[in-house]
């Protein structure tokens, strides 16, 4: 079948070229990266920076605003639980009960349909039977979207339309009222938004305040007054009326439309004369009760946040918000200001996530360049025939592009994920057209085929090389694919995490494969047959050559531009060297020097301020050591070989070792759950006290944003105290949310890469201004649209000298964030913030609930103030691996409570019920909304409550009058006694049962399993030894990411080996023998080893630890500990791939060899083995390098995305540099073996000769031959007729 697919394409060359032409316009059109140039229509790949790895949740959230947590969980939160808890497929169900709100979170299996879930949970709240919540609440269901779905926050300012400077002239009021009413509606429009929700500033109110001593002279009650604000906003429609034929449509005008239409309502008429509202109360426009605001570098801010819907991408529903606030501004309000300005309200953004999504795909495109550019070098160095490095590189980028069009016509989005899973493949990629195009080669040099260039006879050459290798590429195909089967099956997190890569690694082999059988044999019949002899013509393409050099060195002052023109001089004076094949090498070394050049550019490993010289220099450098190590190893290939097959015991102790040692390492390696993606963006979490006042509250979030603001990194500072208006924000009022935008490292264009600007020759910026700006003199934050932009220019650097990375940042941040009455906060990003925080429930990826009966006993063995340490919190304080200043106990009862406990023998008395009581202690003291106004799109409350002044302390509430049965006015204090207590700030819950949470974080570079295990070790020696006393009832478990990990590992412990056993299974089915199956299987064993055998190295201090040009190797390769986390697994998984692919064709060249040779001696086998070695050590000494150099960008890599790049390729460099072992272990076994079989058929001649009965043995023998071949047994089978011992063998049959 694979045959007749590369005859066909072959033979049909102007099919082929069609479809390499529509793979790569196609190609283009659904790439995620910028390379169409704007010619070729767009229909891209949707990009995100990370695949959503929400939980597959659905979240209700009931208002029942002014009722205690209390309330709240044992009215609302626990009915509605038990209720929801039998709908299908529900995994948990979690609850928080705060303050006016309760929110339960529904986790569903990852198989249950989102929109499935959504419709059940609706079914279920409508049916609930009556009496089931209190009358008046409704529950709602949140917004379809998950976790990730927060994708745009913006405030809304004052700013000057003509230059776009702050203006201000607008109040928090004005603000919100505009967000609610205009933006909100607007924004919510735009096609793949969930949700609008509003932050910040104050709803308007009219507010109504009583004025006690008004209401008893006019013995007016409140009842009285609720029922007059009530019918006084009323319009009616009375039908129509005819007039002269006309018809008049009739309205009663009586909604309230300003503060006066309010205080003319009438309660009552006394004595004939109306008492109005303004008669006993006070009325005014005033702000409304809130849990939540904005901060904005310390001044109060009004904004919202976009919600992404499910299922939609958030890089075009971004673009869709940003449309529609273009298309929106020209009709948002406007004023003039006192001093003439005009103030125009604008959206300004302070977190999107366009900038994270294109500097992560920035990145990766970043990275596959330099890996295609190092591909090319590589090809050119280790073939040394320009033509057939362009036939294999060129297989490189129409391969991606491939991967691309199978990946937009599947739904795989293009992350930093699913990208990876394309530069990891790099590898295997070039390995398929090496070893094609080796093989072209090699049949192009046999003497029977030298002169053959053209026509039907080189087709037939092509053929017949390629062929005879497909079947072997296709196994190490499959088996490369079939090793990522782990991938696929993982579940949860790591499952939607890591699939995308499988799928686009997946993708990129097959492209690879089938683009080899198809185009491959073309692009090499055409390059390697065409040939100008005309010396005319020739001469006319190198001048034309020359010319183009300088034309385009002259117009985009590219240097490497002028390797066009010393091509061309050097073909001009090729007659001129006494060696016909000089030239051609003078070639290969300029086109060398060009695309090292290129890749130094683009790459600067060293740095941009070390110049283009020394970065040259280092890139040129690094290939150079990995290209002679492995030139050395081809070159003495063959006399290492011979010595390891005569030294077969000592050789194999080097991968016996090698191996012991991968194991020890990995049993003693700190393991996590996932690396941190650098968002360019921290969220800083610290709670205060749960007494903490709104007040207090706004003067922390003033002073945490001044600050924060201060720090020249920090671009800009947001603070939002308690929740916003969604049910994906279940914050309380004492909690903070700091979102602090760092600048890049480096100026980025809109297409997140690097930016260069105009510097002379002192290396100093040149500015639009005129002057100058030398780094050196000291640091200064030049804005971008001061600096001139310049293609040849240099880098801007936006850090101080002394911040080296983003911990040195968030260091920063803590040193000016320590402010008394506010907790420690733990180091989180927004995107990673939302996972942790609606997965776990906690503020923190590491953390301990404790379960128990009630909140009080929670809370007893929770707290840190216990004496003595006998709490959780101080027992976590005590382990060594947790930093004590970060663990924190989430208190769950601590808020102040004034309770007012009626008097029910007084109020019998007085003839006042329980009802008319409570209403009036709601509407005179918490404030009841009664109605709210019409104002064309606008509505607002109208509330009633007595005067702050009258409601502020116990002493003033007792005083509140109460209407009795006859009439009279009691004051409070007759009918009730008023109480402190200590009660919930907020009540948590998992499946019903209470649960409180200790938050802790672990120090710099240690695991979170070893953490986890390390500090349960401390609290069960503690409660052993009865430092530590946990009440009766009391229980605990770790959570957070560990909870993640441990799942993640035991699913990996049973797929990991289970594919590994199919991996062997397809090479059996190949080599048909189990022995020769795991012969090449072997490599993956040392390929293991090496790779822990690597992530050991990068976490001692010593290793690498030197410095070029004043460059620490170990920064510059960002050296530190790594922990085994998924990320880690996944490059072992892909590496698992590789080390298999090399042992595959090592082997199939082997068995080629020995079907061609047949060797009957040891010596013969061991130069059948030799042979075969030596066909094959070329081609995996390329298949290493490249993809050894490749990585080498990678694990240098810093810009966003790295942090999950960088854990995956570790192993596989690791792997790929001791799998070079696999070259020399896999022909020893081969040897081994066959020398055994052939002692086993040795023993058998001798006891044939002696008439002594023998056993049957195996023996493998050339799989072609048929059954009476003299050769499988007879005396072909020994030299000269005899055999070795000297017994004639003339008698013995076949």
């Amino acid at each position: 079948m694979l045959n007749k697919i590369i005859r066909y394409f072959l033979e049909n060359r102007v099919i082929t070229i069609l479809i390499l032409v529509l793979v790569v316009v196609w190609g283009i059109s659904t790439s995620p990266f910028n390379w169409h140039g704007g010619i070729i229509p767009r229909n891209p790949i949707p990009v995100d920076a990370i695949p959503d790895i929400g939980d597959n949740q659905q979240i209700v959230a009931t208002e029942w605003m002014g009722r205690s947590p209390k309330d709240i969980q044992d009215q609302i939160t626990y009915p509605l639980t038990t209720s929801l808890l039998g709908i299908p497929g529900v995994k948990s169900i979690r609850s928080s009960s705060m303050f006016g709100m309760s929110f339960i979170y529904i986790i569903f299996d990852d198989n249950i349909e989102f929109y499935w879930s959504r419709s059940r949970i609706l079914e279920k709240l409508n049916s609930l039977p009556p009496g089931t919540l209190p009358e008046g609440v409704q529950p709602a269901l949140g917004p379809d979207a998950t976790a990730l779905g927060q994708i745009y926050w913006y405030t809304l300012e004052g700013r000057d339309p003509a230059t776009g400077k702050p203006t201000g002239g607008w109040n928090a009021e004005e603000l919100r009222t505009i967000q609610d009413y205009y933006v909100k509606y607007s924004l919510s429009a735009a096609e793949g938004v969930s949700e609008v929700a509003s932050a910040g500033g104050f709803v308007k109110e009219y507010q109504v305040e009583l004025n006690p001593d008004a209401m008893r002279a006019f013995n007016v009650s409140v009842m009285d007054i609720m029922g007059a604000i009530k019918k006084s906003n009323l319009d009616i429609g009375a039908e129509t009326m005819e007039i002269n034929k006309v018809e008049y449509l009739i309205r009663g005008l009586g909604y309230i439309k300003d503060v006066s239409d309010l205080e003319k309502a009438v309660v009552t008429v006394r004595d004939g004369v109306p008492v109005r509202i303004s008669d006993v109360a006070f009325v005014n426009i005033g702000p409304g009760t809130r849990r939540g605001g904005l901060d904005k570098e310390g001044v109060e801010a009004v904004g919202g946040v976009v919600i992404a819907r499910y299922g939609s991408n958030p890089l075009e529903v971004i673009n869709n918000v940003k449309d529609k606030i273009k298309e929106m501004a020209p009709g948002l309000p406007q004023k003039t200001l006192p001093d003439g300005t005009v103030s125009k309200i604008t959206v300004v953004p302070f977190y999107d996530r366009t900038g994270l999504i294109k500097e992560t795909i920035g990145t990766l495109e970043t990275s596959l360049s330099h890996e295609i550019l190092i591909c090319i070098i590589v090809i050119i160095v280790l073939v040394l025939n320009l033509r057939a490095s362009v036939v294999i590189a060129s297989m490189l980028p129409i391969a991606v592009l491939s991967t691309f069009i199978i990946m937009r016509y599947t739904g795989i989005a293009a992350n930093i994920v699913a990208l990876s899973g394309i530069a990891i493949a790099i590898g295997v990629m070039v390995d398929v057209g090496v070893v094609f195009v080796e093989s072209i080669i090699r049949y192009m040099e046999m003497p029977e085929n030298r002169g053959i260039r053209k026509g039907k006879a080189m087709v037939n050459l092509i053929y017949k090389a390629v062929s005879e290798v497909s079947g072997a590429i296709a196994t190490a195909m499959i088996t490369t694919i079939v090793s990522f089967l782990p991938v696929f099956a993982m579940e949860a997190q790591e499952g939607k995490m890591f699939s995308p890569l499988a799928y686009t690694k997946t993708y990129a082999l097959a492209s690879a494969f089938v683009l080899g059988l198809i185009l491959l044999p073309t692009l090499s019949y055409i390059l390697f047959s065409v040939r100008i002899d005309s010396k005319r013509i020739r001469k006319v393409l190198n001048y034309i050559l020359i010319a183009a050099g300088v034309l385009l060195s002259v117009l985009y002052s590219s240097i490497p531009a002028l390797g066009l023109t010393a091509v061309g001089l050097n073909n001009l004076l090729a007659h001129r060297w006494k060696k016909p094949g000089i030239s051609n090498y003078i070639n290969i070394g300029i086109a060398l020097v060009v695309a090292t050049y290129f890749l130094a550019e683009e790459w600067l490993p060293m740095g941009p301020q070390k110049g283009i010289i020394v970065n040259l220099l280092f890139v040129t450098g690094c290939i150079a050591i990995i290209l002679a190590l492995l030139w050395l190893l081809v070159i003495y290939y063959e006399r290492i070989l011979r010595w390891c097959l005569n030294n077969r015991w000592k050789f194999m102790l080097l991968p016996i070792a090698t191996i012991l040692c991968g194991i020890l390492i990995w049993k003693r390696i700190g393991q996590e759950f996932m690396p941190s993606l650098n968002e360019g963006s921290f969220l800083l979490m610290p709670t205060s006290m749960p007494h903490t006042g709104i007040e207090q509250n706004l003067n922390y979030i003033e002073a945490l944003d001044k600050r924060l603001a201060a720090i020249p990194e920090v671009e800009t500072a947001i603070g939002k105290w308690g929740r916003v208006n969604s049910a994906l924000d279940p914050a309380p009022a004492q909690m903070f949310e700091n979102t602090i935008n760092y600048r890049p490292e480096y100026i980025l264009n809109e297409d997140g890469k690097r930016e260069r600007f105009k510097v002379n020759r002192k290396g100093e910026y040149l500015l639009r201004n005129g002057g100058t700006y030398n780094p050196a003199d000291g640091f200064r934050l030049i804005p971008a649209d001061s600096l001139i932009p310049d293609r040849k220019g240099d880098y801007f650097r936006q850090w101080r000298p002394e911040i080296k990375n983003t911990d040195d940042i968030w260091q920063q941040i803590i040193n000016v964030t320590h402010l008394p009455g506010l907790t420690s906060a733990p180091k989180l990003q927004p995107i990673e913030a939302r996972l942790v925080m609606l997965s776990t429930g906690m503020r923190a990826p590491m953390g301990l609930k404790i379960y128990g009966p009630d909140l009080e006993t929670i809370e007893q063995s929770g707290k840190a103030i216990e004496q003595s340490g006998k709490a959780i919190e101080q027992a976590l304080k005590d382990v060594p691996s947790v930093i004590p200043s970060s663990v924190f106990y989430d208190r769950a009862v601590g808020a102040p409570y004034l309770e007012i406990k009626l008097n029910r023998d007084n109020m019998a008395q007085y003839g006042v019920n329980v009802e008319d009581l409570q209403e009036i202690l709601s509407a005179a003291v918490g404030g009841m909304i009664l109605t709210k106004t019409v104002e064309g799109r606008e509505r607002f409350p109208v509330r009633l409550r007595y005067a702050r002044e009258l409601r502020d302390n116990p002493e003033a509430l007792s005083m509140l009058l109460v209407p009795t049965a006859t009439g009279a006015q009691i004051p409070l204090k007759e009918l009730a006694d008023i109480e402190y207590a200590r009660g919930a700030q907020m009540i948590q819950s998992e499946n019903t049962f209470l649960v409180g949470y200790v938050i802790f974080d672990k120090k710099q570079g240690k695991a979170e399993v070893d953490v986890v295990k390390e500090a349960t070790k401390v609290i069960e020696g503690k409660i052993q030894n009865g430092e530590l006393k946990l009440t009766k009832g009391i229980s605990y478990k770790f959570a957070g990411n560990y909870e993640q990990q441990e799942r993640a590992t035991a699913r990996l412990m049973i797929v990991v080996p289970l594919a590994l056993l199919i991996v062997l299974l397809v090479l059996y089915f190949q080599f048909k023998t189990l022995t020769a199956s795991l012969i090449h299987f072997s490599g993956v064993f040392v390929a293991f080893a090496g790779g822990f055998i690597l992530l050991w190295l990068y976490g001692q201090d010593w290793f690498m630890n030197f410095s070029l040009a004043r460059v620490n190797m170990r920064d510059l390769f960002q050296m530190h500990t790594i922990n085994l986390s998924v990320a880690v697994w996944v490059g072992f998984i892909a590496l698992f791939g590789v080390a298999t692919d090399d042992g595959v064709l090592m082997g199939t060249y082997i068995h080629h060899v020995f079907l061609e040779k047949d060797p009957q001696t040891r010596h013969a086998i061991r130069e059948a083995v030799v042979t075969a070695g030596l066909k094959r050590v070329r081609p995996a000494a390329m298949t290493t390098a490249t993809t050894l150099i490749a990585l080498l960008p990678v694990l240098t890599s810093t810009g966003k995305g790295a942090d999950i790049m960088v854990p995956m390729a570790i192993p596989t460099f690791g792997g790929m540099l001791i799998q070079s072992m696999t070259m020399f272990v896999v022909p020893v076994f081969q040897c081994w073996w066959r020398e055994g079989l052939l002692k086993k058929e040795e023993t058998t001649g001798q006891c044939l000769a002696q008439n002594r009965p023998v056993r049957q043995t195996a023996r493998l023998v050339p799989v072609d031959l048929p059954v009476d071949d003299p050769r499988i047994f007879g005396r072909d089978d020994f030299p000269h007729g005899h055999h070795p011992t000297g017994t004639p063998v003339t008698g013995l049959q076949p």
